[in-house]
């Protein structure tokens, strides 16, 4: 298939504040988040959040490894694809992510792929894991303070929430720095690419939902000994891991004291 790669367009759309829209308009960051798919677990389908212009979605439709589907919800964006990606509209969703049921639309596992909007990456990756059996791979561009965030190691001042909650169910790894001015218009802020691919952990060794509030409770003071910062949870028995900050614990640590916390439920 031979695509006319275009940079911009005559009736391009209107960047949207209320929806966080930055168009990528460097090309050859374009290819090679594209190019960071790698095909983990074999699956056939890939579903790009926010095409918006099609930057990403024109690279994706040359591959044959895979059918590129897109979610879009914007109604501008969404007619603006329709016009030039006519082979792509029976597999145009119209409509929010976050409020997706992929078993509308989506029978195996399938890939996320998009630029993320920044005021709701956050957002997109708890409803991913909510749903992350069904999603063995993830790359995306985000704000790079939020991607660093992701992939960072513990012990690092960047480990946070999302680090320990998706590094329990996939492996990261951060690939590339995007400055502003790939945009139109240009964020505030730099952006960062990242790729999850699923782990071979099936289930937590302990109760999913005292795990996740475990590890918020214990960043929620991430200055204290978590001693102090778990309080709210209840008085813990005597470990050596209460003596540690949050940012210092692994997710094997946090998986260990959310079974201390489970023996704490009688009295929560």
């Amino acid at each position: 298939m031979k695509i006319n790669y275009k940079k911009r367009d005559d009736s391009k759309v209107r960047a949207k504040k209320h929806l966080g829209q930055h168009f990528l308009k460097d090309l050859n960051i374009a290819q090679r988040i594209v190019d960071g798919l790698s095909g983990h677990n074999g699956y056939s389908k890939v579903l790009e959040i926010g095409p918006g212009m099609g930057v990403l979605t024109q690279f994706l439709i040359t591959k044959d490894a895979f059918t590129t589907h897109v979610i879009e919800i914007d109604t501008e964006s969404v007619a603006y694809l329709k016009k030039h990606y006519e082979n792509l509209t029976p597999r145009i969703i119209e409509g929010d992510f976050l409020k997706f049921n992929p078993a509308d639309y989506f029978s195996e596992p399938f890939a996320i792929i998009g630029n993320f909007p920044y005021n709701i990456s956050s957002q997109i990756f708890f409803r991913a894991l909510q749903i992350r059996d069904q999603i063995p791979e993830i790359v995306c561009m985000l704000q790079k303070e939020v991607a660093m965030r992701i992939a960072s190691p513990p012990g690092n001042k960047d480990y946070g929430i999302l680090s320990v909650l998706l590094q329990a169910f996939y492996d990261i790894d951060y690939l590339v720095s995007v400055p502003p001015g790939a945009f139109d218009p240009p964020p505030k802020v730099q952006s960062g690419v990242i790729r999850l691919r699923r782990n071979a952990v099936a289930a937590l060794d302990c109760d999913e939902k005292m795990f996740f509030r475990v590890v918020k409770t214990a960043f929620n003071q991430r200055r204290k000994t978590l001693r102090n910062a778990l309080k709210p949870i209840g008085e813990f028995p005597e470990n050596p891991l209460l003596t540690k900050r949050a940012e210092q614990l692994s997710v094997a640590q946090f998986v260990e004291l959310t079974k201390l916390a489970q023996e704490l439920q009688p009295q929560i």
